[in-house]
């Protein structure tokens, strides 16, 4: 029981920075994936792959709560990869992504 208890309070930190991630996918026939991340208590971010066989321009939106929508742009060859980042001042209670991509 003691080694449970130890084992509970040894994860305990992993998920002291898990917030609720919301990402809407608008994709326009981009063979893109889309993976949302939470790296900290104020930092978000969302890794992009392109697996198509054409370039695509992709748009972020990060909204956290009352603050003003940050956007981060990208063009992402075939085969490319990209993480898009964004650091808020206040602590993030929920992020929410709207990604917008299209071939190119």
């Amino acid at each position: 029981m003691n080694k449970l208890c130890c084992a509970l309070f040894a994860l305990l930190p992993l998920y002291a920075f898990a917030y609720p991630l919301e990402a809407e996918k608008q994709l326009n026939g981009a063979e893109i994936s889309v993976t949302p991340m939470d790296i900290d208590d104020t930092l978000g971010a969302v890794g992009l792959y392109n697996y198509g066989q054409t370039n695509a321009e992709c748009k972020v939106v990060f909204r956290n709560g009352p603050e003003a929508p940050r956007t981060r742009k990208a063009v992402l060859k075939a085969g490319d990869d990209i993480n898009l980042s964004v650091r808020f001042s206040r602590k993030i209670i929920k992020l929410r992504m709207q990604i917008d991509c299209k071939p190119v």
